[in-house]
């Protein structure tokens, strides 16, 4: 069973930073942090491939970095210069083969940044 753990969401001020972490109960292949507003539809923020390739939704490009450890199993997402529109609940996703898509979630964090 491949279990996903997300941390280190909370409340953050506007232009503050937080780190997420993405804990995995083993190496996976791609991996990605999603987010959702409630009543929002579920947006792709940033992935990165087991061998470190990033790729980043628009509205975080050059403010948010996805890095991953595989000795640790662990990905995080440093999230810089946030925003009032950053809030929302943030998911790490994985995939259990190299070709497959994101089956494996996590339970989400929250984050939330005041104005």
């Amino acid at each position: 069973q491949v279990q996903l753990v997300e941390s280190g969401g909370g409340l953050v001020q506007a232009g503050g930073s937080l780190r997420l972490s993405c804990a995995g109960s083993r190496l996976l292949y791609a991996m990605a942090w999603y987010r959702q507003v409630p009543g929002k539809q579920r947006e792709l923020v940033a992935t990165v491939s087991s061998g470190g390739s990033t790729n980043y939704a628009d509205s975080v490009k050059g403010r948010f970095t996805i890095s991953r450890d595989n000795a640790k199993n662990t990905m995080y997402l440093q999230m810089n210069s946030l925003r009032p529109e950053d809030t929302a609940v943030y998911y790490c996703a994985a995939k259990t083969s190299v070709f497959g898509e994101y089956n494996v979630w996590g339970q989400g964090t929250q984050v939330t940044v005041s104005s």
